[in-house]
């Protein structure tokens, strides 16, 4: 008996499926695009580019980010929180001193003293502003620094002494004899 072959169709591509359904099929140049963006973005807000990092990724956002839009997302909201970020409005130096302070104590020493020295560009003679920056330096371990914003916030304002005897955030210089002498000259 001949055998009979039978014609066979032409294989055509069928797009991949999943328990969700069929994955649509993407053009492999328009996505390597859009991982281009998104990596150039993401490299905008590494490097601290935050207003232009945001542009970038709103505008993948509008052209469409595809599979990346929930990350795309999620960054240009995170860029948008860092462009806010230390855009305070404080109606005077006290309660800029007052947010400086929360910032010391939550630990946030550099966001801290950035705060104190803005208040002592605004107004040089704001003796409080020294003494949070002798405080910084006290509980970062630099003495030399303690002791000369403490100096100078005492000149400007006596009163500071008799704070710093009691404050326990000077606990750490307590030893040194250079601070007793400080706050207690009379002895």
């Amino acid at each position: 008996m001949a055998q009979t072959k039978t014609a066979t169709a032409p294989a055509t591509k069928r797009a991949p499926r999943t328990i969700a359904g069929t994955i649509p099929q993407t053009n492999d140049n328009a996505r390597a695009q859009v991982v281009a963006h998104y990596e150039a973005a993401l490299r905008l807000m590494q490097d601290g580019k935050y207003d232009k990092a945001h542009a970038a990724f709103d505008k993948m956002l509008a052209a469409g980010a595809g599979e990346l839009s929930d990350r795309v997302r999620m960054y240009s909201t995170a860029c948008a929180q860092q462009m806010t970020k230390g855009k305070n409005a404080f109606s005077n130096c006290e309660e800029q001193y007052d947010y400086a302070i929360s910032l010391l104590n939550d630990g946030h020493y550099e966001d801290a003293r950035e705060h104190f020295n803005l208040i002592l560009k605004e107004n040089d003679k704001a003796d409080y502003a020294f003494y949070g920056l002798a405080v910084l330096a006290s509980m970062t371990g630099d003495s030399h620094h303690c002791l000369e914003h403490l100096t100078e916030a005492i000149r400007q304002n006596p009163r500071n002494r008799i704070q710093a005897r009691a404050d326990s955030d000077f606990q750490d210089m307590a030893d040194d004899p250079r601070f007793t002498e400080l706050l207690y000259p009379e002895a």
